[in-house]
């Protein structure tokens, strides 16, 4: 099983993205999987779930199995990471 650590995300970097979202920001982190080659757009809400769970003493990460597959970021040639569709798509669901 893969796990993410979340001691990779401070605690400071966490007040930012909430404090971002919270003036309208979208806040998110892209994670590349290397074991599986994949790179995900993380969304703040999902991350802040993950954290809140370690905050009340749950796992101090979290797992490839727990993450929303639908967030992938794909490939696309000569895009590195091609992620502005997932910051619209992250925009849309908030409408």
């Amino acid at each position: 099983m893969s796990t993410f650590p979340l001691q990779n995300v401070h605690e400071h970097q966490v007040r930012f993205m909430q404090e971002f979202e919270e003036q309208g920001g979208v806040a998110f982190i892209i994670l590349h999987w290397t074991a599986m080659d994949e790179i995900y757009y993380v969304p703040f809400d999902e991350l802040y779930g993950f954290w809140t769970r370690m905050q009340q003493g749950g796992r101090k990460s979290f797992t490839y199995e727990e993450l929303d597959k639908t967030w992938q970021i794909g490939r696309h040639r000569d895009v590195l990471v091609h992620y502005l569709e997932m910051i619209q798509r992250d925009l849309d669901r908030r409408e």
